[in-house]
């Protein structure tokens, strides 16, 4: 996980314009992984994978209606380009067959990733709007992480077992 950035020199918009990006980034990578598995019909690891990713855009659209409200359409100094793999997941994490709950296992990792990373900008952001945020952001990623939890813990049995694919009928990863 990195950013390019100086998080001690960022104002608030520049701060709610990183946090929708890292969304958009998660959200991205889950929709490729979404793809890449595809769905067998139940809830396995494609669906899973979708799931994520409209929640990651849900979002990201949550930050960009805060943003617009606070400063309307002054443009954003802040790029994709900025961050790596903030909150998004491994690119390596998805494979042919994995079951629900090693999906799951990559959701966990990925927004406790998230979490880590607000916690830690927090020691150096002395601006108190971008730290009250960063805060926030933390906090509902700490939400996330016991809400996927909770779902683990829900699954059946049936979602730790990988799932059995036919090489001539299965896309390339």
């Amino acid at each position: 996980m990195s950013t390019s950035l100086d998080l001690s020199k960022l104002s608030l918009m520049d701060a709610l314009d990183l946090a929708k990006l890292i969304e958009m980034e998660a959200c991205h990578r889950y929709q490729m992984f979404a793809s890449q598995l595809g769905r067998s019909g139940g809830y396995d690891a494609g669906a899973f994978f979708a799931t994520m990713a409209e929640n990651e855009a849900k979002h990201g659209q949550e930050l960009e209606a805060r943003r617009k409200a606070l400063f309307g359409d002054a443009p954003a100094r802040l790029t994709l380009d900025d961050l790596y793999d903030v909150e998004a997941p491994d690119m390596g994490a998805p494979r042919r067959g994995m079951s629900t709950m090693q999906a799951f296992e990559v959701g966990l990792a990925a927004e406790q990733k998230a979490y880590d990373f607000y916690d830690m900008a927090l020691a150096g952001i002395d601006n108190a709007d971008v730290r009250a945020l960063f805060t926030e952001l933390r906090d509902e990623e700490a939400e996330h992480v016991e809400m996927l939890r909770e779902g683990m813990a829900k699954l059946p049995s049936s979602a730790n077992t990988e799932v059995e694919f036919d090489i001539d009928e299965t896309p390339y990863l």
